[in-house]
This record gives C-alpha cells, structure tokens and sequence, in this order.
C-alpha cells in the first residue's frame, strides 16, 4: 500500500551528503507530494583547512538549510564532531528519537561499507533505529519523547562514492532512479554548499562539484538504461518491509535489478 502523502528521511553524516547522493531521487519525491527531512550526524566542523570548526559549522548549517529549502524540506544537525561519530546508546537514543518524531515511511542512508567511517557508522545508526522505533522500552531520554512508530520504515541504501567498498570490490545497485530531468536541481542543490569547493580541491583534488556528481550519475545510468541516475539497495533483513515502496511511488522512474 502506497501512504498517500509519504514522509521521507534522508539521514547522513555530513551536510552535502544527501545532495550528492540522492538528491534527484528526493525532487521526484518531493514532486509527488512526499513530506521530505533532511538530516545530518554533523555540521561538518572539519570541512575546512583555513576556518575554525565553529565557522565552518555555521557556514556548512546554513548551506545545508538553503539547499533543502530548495526541495521544501526540513534540515535539523543532531550535533556531533566529524571523525567522531559513534555507535554508543547517546548516538543511537539522537537518531532513534528523530525516526520517532519524524515517522518516515520511507529512509535513506549512507552504505554500509563506505570509504569514510562517519558513513559506515551513521548507516549502522540508522539501521537500528529504524528497527527499534516501535520499540517502547527504548527510552531516548528526550523531554517530552516522541511516540514509538507503528512500523518498520522501507530502508535504503545510496550508493557510495566510486561504488566501491574500502577494498575495491564493486558494489552494484539494484534499485536505480531516473534522474535525467532532475540532475539540473540536483546540481543547483549541490551548489548551496559553496564552503566546500575549496576543501574538496585540497582534499580529494576535486575541481569542481559537478564532475563526481555527472560521474556517479553517468554509471548508474549506465546500468539502468537511463541518460542519469541514482542508485540504491534495499536493506531486505528481517522484520524490515519487503516490498519496493520506492518503486511504487514513482513508477516507471524506477528500474531494479541484482545487486
């Protein structure tokens, strides 16, 4: 059953994140009257080589909040410090509270294997909490707290950067989104965080935003027929929701196929 207004998550550890990794999939949602949060671990405290982490933190924050309004999301930051994210009862009680006050239908998230360790660990974050939000016994500590969900979320898995795990093995997606006629938006998205073409460029000598951007685009359209798109993998273990509710959403826009 598709929810006739469906509420979308997309949890990652860094602003920018969800711009590079699903953002066309997000305006197609957004298109087809999906209520879309926009959450990050941190505020990127370490996205800078010249500014202080309290600077770049509040640069990052507003770039992170002027890009989601672009889709007429929400952007909250659950405060924590780059290179320090952990799964510990603090963290998971942050995330678990926000799939509670949020009640997603539908989630998405770094992949489990990543070439950074904020990304592995938020997506183990964000595995748990989806699996215990209905849980009233975990108690987050929030005053008041939210209400436990009434259901497991339908859980996705983006792509990771260069579709790689950290040893070099391939990791192909098996849900792929058309987002030929939102790559554009996406791109104007990306481009709110202006704060991190000079750090990408000394970091990763990454010239310009768009270039990985059009790349990860171009392979995964590539594998699924279309000009461009983004890809996925369902998190299918048990107790989660079997069934594509990505797919029955926006329709022909979407292709499955092994992973």
């Amino acid at each position: 059953m598709i929810p006739s207004s469906p509420t979308v998550l997309a949890l990652f550890a860094h602003p920018d994140d969800a711009e590079f990794l699903c953002a066309g999939t997000l305006f197609h949602l957004a298109h087809a009257g999906a209520r879309i949060c926009i959450a990050t671990m941190t505020a990127g405290d370490c996205g800078s080589s010249i500014l202080s982490a309290a600077r770049i933190s509040r640069i990052r924050l507003k770039e992170a909040a002027r890009a989601a309004e672009m889709l007429r999301a929400d952007y909250e930051c659950l405060g924590e410090r780059d290179l320090l994210v952990f799964y510990e009862r603090r963290t998971l009680s942050k995330v678990l509270e926000l799939v509670r006050r949020v009640n997603p239908s539908l989630v998405f998230t770094h992949s489990p294997s990543d070439y950074m360790v904020d990304h592995e660990i938020t997506s183990r974050l964000c595995q748990s909490a989806c699996f215990g939000a209905c849980a009233p016994n975990f108690r987050t500590g929030s005053r008041p707290p939210a209400k436990p969900v009434r259901s497991i979320p339908h859980l996705y898995y983006c792509q990771p950067f260069g579709d790689t795990d950290i040893l070099g093995g391939e990791i192909k997606p098996s849900v792929l989104v058309n987002i030929t006629s939102t790559l554009e938006q996406k791109g104007k998205m990306l481009d709110c965080h202006g704060s991190q073409q000079a750090w990408l460029k000394a970091q990763q000598d990454i010239s310009h935003v768009v270039e990985p951007l059009h790349k990860m685009a171009t392979r995964a359209g590539r594998l699924s027929g279309f000009a461009f798109a983004e890809g996925f993998r369902q998190h299918l273990g048990q107790g989660f929701p079997p069934d594509n509710l990505l797919g029955k959403i926006l329709g022909d826009l979407v292709r499955t196929g092994k992973s």
